[in-house]
């Protein structure tokens, strides 16, 4: 939003100037907003805007107190009018210069590459690793054979983005990347610029925020636009990099698909009543309708690019099979094998669309017939083409369509994604004793202790009998749960095992909860046979344990479960697509609202291990051992579990890893990461190189004693100091919901699920997600970090003056040889940086109790100062961010910007509030509050 109207680039940046083209990015793209903004709103609000944004720079950069005082005054003394156009101002410079910072990573990383540098978490850097460590490439191959990696992107309640915005903004980074080509005449340049100036008018004149509340539809076609832009094509792409990394690169190939994708998205019931069976088979019509086209378009290009002629090269019997058996009767294609063969298939393909989703292809060379059984038979025939091409030396022909198009058919099948099912373990428990009760086989199975359950429910699962009666009126809720289950089934029929594999259960507190699912499995037909003979179960069954007490359960109630008569035997001889191994899910975000962030970390540690330990004693001399996988609940923030991936892999247990994992993508985090298809596959390469350096480069030992019983004293002590502020101070949550933009947050259409479990303002009903969300927005980014300071304090002075040395030393050694203990520090680093207490505390006077206020916001100062204290005792280094220029400098770019979107929002929030009594206007403050909100979640990128 600069008056500059200069070229923006006027010499190539040299080594010392690195980040000059970053700069020039954001100053074309805040120059055209300016441009924008002048041209739609007129001379005075451009200057307006204007002198706002260099106040707030001065005071921001330079420690300008009087432009702090300046700015502060001049932004109360705006009319509503005024507010809402700076803040929209303000917002859509915030996502442009996301898109300048994702344009600079993909910058850099490749004067990296050309330079011959790897850069840490790239598939380069961890093969390189490998190699040196004396790791051949076919113990690799192996390991990836056993492996299994999936990102779950999950829908919640923080992802603030519209479709439409998210399509204009996809369209500037595809624009600043043309623009970056060296190449460029000067009036391709200029013509990149108007077009990125379009789509800058295109986003000053489309609507932020939605008018209705978002649909789990909506949802849905959210989700698959990440798969559009991203991961349908470099999924493939990354495979075939690791493919020519290992040396293995050809048409045959050798590395099994062991990265998937998972999705929550029309699947996840648990406190979300807007999830039903429709939805879910919403879902699962979506997905494979989305897939089966991109399919159907790669064939569709693959016939023009293998326009081959009999009469100038022969193709092997296969082929000419292949071509012989296609209805394309072409007079034109008669020697055209390949293409022949490709109508037919493309045919075939355009049937399974008509049956498996009712849609018609785009293009009919000959009439949709003969369709497809399963995605098998579609990479058989795409096997057999390129095979007769390796054969008769037209292997080059395969590299850029052909062999994508199989990985993917391989890894995305006709489902495109695995759809969970996920439920709280009290409304299975509800379904239960409804079927029970009505069965006249017990009237009151809710009162029944564990013992009691248990008998019961096992009595069921070996009894081949259904718990249904026809012709009864069940409840509501009973149906609803009973179709979901009916649904799965028939949906793993109709497009393939791998479209549904999971039930999780949150919530999970005993070994009932786990049988209950079970027992509804057997009600669809999902579960065949009695449990202590021969049954066998479709979907695995996931337990999550959520809360600090759940996890340290963990363990003890997986061993009872796999205890019980017929389970583990049920699970040895299930079938590869059905319930053959154990996913175990691990809370990050319930815990932490729980028992605060070292805590919350720690228990999950120590649960990981315990697990482990549990399923390498029941495999022991087993023919037929179960695997084990972790699936992580990680939420954007760092108090949901969020921070870099890489490192946090890494921190895992040693020996909990081995291939396996499962990790949700939340929020905000979703964008940041998958928008942008380079990024995208940055990210997932991330996730498959940690996973291989954790699974054969990790030490098999663990920690030392020392190190260990000092994290469980830090734990204890951070607990301590975490419930005493947010369980145990009075009416704290009457500070929370004050001073945090929370309840107007809850009015945003931003997600299909309520932002409370139930209609309180008790902490423990609110859910995790606005819960961290809310402490984003006020920069006090508290479950990142409180705790930890009173627990560092407590552990140095535990043995008095003359122990503090010792303890010092230890916790320093700590950081430096442990990496799970490193990688929390690193991250609450990340967070405290984030925050600011100078912003916060003009939140706090949100609180109309001054002495709360007081009370509570003095407390939190105190715990920020102690914590930045430890922080520097133990890490050496006194301010923050020293090892992540990269954060630094996106900080330094973007925070000037976001500081008057927190000063319009609380005095927006406070006007609000007090509830004018001018409809028009409180609707006009209202909005402005959103868009605020939008404008700081995408400044601050990891708010969800």
């Amino acid at each position: 939003m600069s008056r500059t109207n200069a070229p923006t680039r006027t010499r190539p940046a040299s080594r010392d100037d690195k980040d000059q083209p970053l700069i020039d990015d954001i100053r074309l793209l805040g120059r055209l907003l300016g441009d924008v903004i002048r041209e739609q709103e007129g001379q005075a609000a451009f200057d307006l805007i204007e002198q706002i944004r260099q106040l707030s720079v001065a005071f921001r950069r330079h420690a300008d107190q009087s432009a702090d005082k300046a700015l502060k005054k001049l932004l109360k003394g705006l009319s509503g009018d005024q507010t809402v156009s700076v803040i929209r101002a303000f917002t859509y410079f915030s996502h442009l210069a996301n898109l300048a910072e994702d344009r600079h990573h993909i910058r850099r990383r490749a004067v990296h590459e050309r330079a011959g540098e790897l850069q840490e978490g790239s598939l380069a850097r961890t093969l390189q690793r490998l190699h040196k460590a004396g790791i051949a490439p076919g113990a690799i191959v192996d390991t990836l054979a056993h492996s299994h990696i999936s990102p779950v992107l999950t829908a919640h309640p923080t992802e603030v983005q519209r479709k439409s915005i998210l399509d204009a903004e996809r369209a500037i980074a595809r624009l600043l990347g043309e623009r970056d080509e060296q190449e460029r005449l000067p009036r391709e340049r200029a013509d990149i610029e108007a077009q990125i100036r379009a789509r800058v008018t295109q986003l000053w004149q489309t609507r932020l925020l939605r008018f209705t509340k978002l649909t789990v539809a909506d949802e849905i076609e959210n989700a698959l636009s990440y798969y559009e832009t991203t991961f349908l094509t470099q999924i493939p792409r990354l495979y075939r990099e690791l493919e020519e990394g290992l040396g293995s690169s050809g048409a045959d190939a050798v590395i099994a698909p062991f990265l998937r994708m998972g999705q929550w998205i029309g699947g996840d019931r648990d406190g979300n009543p807007n999830v039903t069976a429709q939805t879910l088979e919403l879902a699962l019509h979506s997905q494979a309708d989305m897939v089966l086209r991109h399919h159907l378009t790669q064939l569709h290009f693959l016939g023009a690019e293998l326009s081959v002629s009999a009469m100038l090269t022969s193709v092997s019997p296969a082929m000419q099979a292949l071509a012989e058996r296609s209805p394309d009767t072409n007079a034109h294609r008669q020697d055209e094998p390949y293409r022949r063969a490709l109508t037919g298939m493309y045919a075939r393909l355009a049937a399974t669309l008509k049956n498996l989703t009712g849609g018609e292809a785009a293009r009919h060379a000959v009439a949709p017939q003969d369709a497809y059984a399963s995605a098998g038979e579609l990479l058989d025939d795409l096997r057999t083409i390129a095979a007769s091409l390796k054969s008769h030396h037209g292997e080059a022909l395969a590299r850029a369509r052909l062999q994508p198009l199989m990985r993917a058919v391989q890894v995305f099948g006709f489902h495109l994604a695995t759809v969970d099912l996920r439920q709280s373990s009290d409304k299975h428990e509800e379904v239960v004793a409804e079927l029970l009760a009505t069965a006249r086989i017990e009237p009151n199975y809710s009162q029944l202790d564990e013992a009691g359950k248990r008998a019961v429910l096992l009595r069921q699962l070996d009894d081949a009998r259904p718990l249904r009666v026809p012709g009864v009126a069940y409840s509501a809720h009973t149906l609803g749960e009973l179709v979901i289950f009916d649904t799965a089934r028939s949906g793993r029929e109709r497009f393939g095992a791998q479209a549904i594999r999971h039930a999780i259960i949150s919530h999970t507190e005993t070994v009932s909860d786990l049988l209950e699912v079970l027992l509804l499995q057997k009600e669809a037909g999902l579960m065949r046979g009695t449990l202590t003979e021969d049954a066998v179960c479709d979907l695995i069954v996931v337990p999550l344990f959520e809360t600090i007490e759940d996890l340290r359960n963990a363990a003890p109630i997986m061993r009872e479960y796999l205890a019980l008569p017929g389970v583990r035997a049920m699970v040895e001889r299930g079938a590869a697509d059905g319930y053959c191994e154990q996913d175990i899910m691990l809370g990050y975000s319930d815990s932490n609202k729980d028992g605060g962030i070292f805590t919350s970390n720690w228990e999950l540690y120590r649960a990981e291990i315990a697990l482990v330990e549990l399923f390498d004693s029941l495999n022991h001399g087993r023919d037929k051992p179960i695997q084990l996988r972790m699936f992580h609940g990680r939420g954007g923030t760092v108090g949901r579990g969020g921070g870099p991936s890489f490192q946090a892999i890494l921190a895992q247990p040693p020996g909990t890893v081995r291939g396996q994992i499962r990790l949700t993508e939340q929020g905000e985090v979703i964008g940041s990461k998958y928008a942008n298809p380079e990024i995208g596959r940055r990210n997932l390469e991330t996730l498959v190189a940690a996973t291989l350096e954790a699974t054969l480069l990790q030490p098999t030992r663990n920690a030392p004693k020392t190190f260990l019983a000092a994290a469980d004293e830090l734990s204890r002590q951070s607990m301590a100091a975490y419930r005493a502020l947010v369980y145990d101070t009075p009416r704290f949550a009457e500070y929370f919901f004050a001073s945090t933009p929370i309840r107007e947050i809850a009015e945003l259409n931003i997600g299909s699920r309520p932002a409370s479990r139930k209609a309180t303002q008790k902490i423990e009903d609110l859910r995790a997600i606005p819960w961290g969300f809310s402490w984003g927005q006020c920069r006090l980014t508290l479950p990142g970090w409180y705790g930890f300071g009173s627990a560092v304090h407590s552990f140095l002075n535990r043995d008095g003056p003359k122990g503090v040395a010792a303890q010092k030393v230890l916790l320093q050694k700590m950081v430096k040889q442990w990496p799970f203990f490193s990688t929390l520090l690193s991250n609450m680093d990340m967070v405290l940086a984030k925050s600011d207490l100078a912003l916060a505390s003009l939140y706090s006077e949100l609180v109309p109790d001054k002495r709360l206020r007081k009370q509570v916001f003095t407390a939190i100062e105190a715990e920020w100062q102690r914590t930045a204290d430890a922080l520097a005792l133990i890490t050496g280094e006194q301010q923050r961010l020293v090892n992540n220029a990269a954060l630094q400098r996106s900080m330094r770019h973007r925070f000037p910007y976001i500081d008057p979107l927190h000063h319009l929002q609380v005095e927006l929030v406070r006007r609000y509030r007090a509830g004018e009594n001018d409809a028009d206007r409180n609707e006009r403050v209202r909005r402005g509050i959103h868009i605020s909100i939008n404008g700081i979640a995408a400044g601050l990128r990891n708010t969800g």
